[in-house]
């Protein structure tokens, strides 16, 4: 098994590819080693010292790290990666599910054309950009003008994501809906 790594735009955050899909559908963002006994995966990665953060995507899976130089907790990583995957145990632990994106969703009901036309544009163009980074954002809800994101895996805490925000995602929803404002991270 081979596992190909690449830098992401967060420096504390790697992104791992095994070259295998990791979620069949859904994204599992688990921020700390209590939320990982949804993903016997994951309680490999934080049983590594110094890991923060485990976001697992459709084919790659990126690590946060709280403490620790990248080339000491690397070999570790892969290691844990490549034992997980060679055991054939379960990425996600029995009756546990992806992240569902709908969950907690807020818009005023005569906003609903406005959101699926949000909704398109984050699934279409925003999100396999921001998957490449390692990362996902996911749609939380629209109120008077403003767009609210939740950003998650490398996105989440990464210094350049208020500018992806800002100037990217911003810049482009207004292109498409002139009646977007702003957009703001939950």
């Amino acid at each position: 098994m081979f596992i190909q790594t690449e830098a992401t735009p967060n420096p504390a955050t790697l992104k791992f590819l095994p070259g295998r899909i990791v979620m069949g559908s859904g994204t599992l963002d688990l921020r700390d080693a209590d939320d990982a006994a949804r993903s016997p995966l994951a309680q490999r990665l934080f049983g590594v010292s110094g890991v923060s953060g485990v976001f697992l995507g459709s084919d790659f899976i990126t690590v946060t790290k709280s403490e620790g130089e990248w080339p000491h907790l690397k070999p570790a990583i892969l290691g844990a990666i490549m034992e997980h995957f060679m055991s054939g145990a379960p990425v996600l632990a029995e009756n546990s599910a992806a992240d569902i994106e709908e969950e907690g969703e807020f818009f005023a009901p005569e906003d609903a054309e406005t959101v699926d036309t949000i909704k398109d544009l984050l699934e279409t163009r925003i999100r396999p950009a921001v998957a490449g980074d390692g990362g996902d954002i996911t749609f939380r809800g629209y109120r008077d003008g403003t767009v609210y994101l939740v950003m998650k895996g490398a996105c989440s805490g990464c210094p350049s994501s208020t500018a992806t925000l800002k100037h990217g995602i911003q810049n482009l929803l207004r292109h498409f809906l002139p009646e977007v404002r702003e957009v703001e991270s939950v």
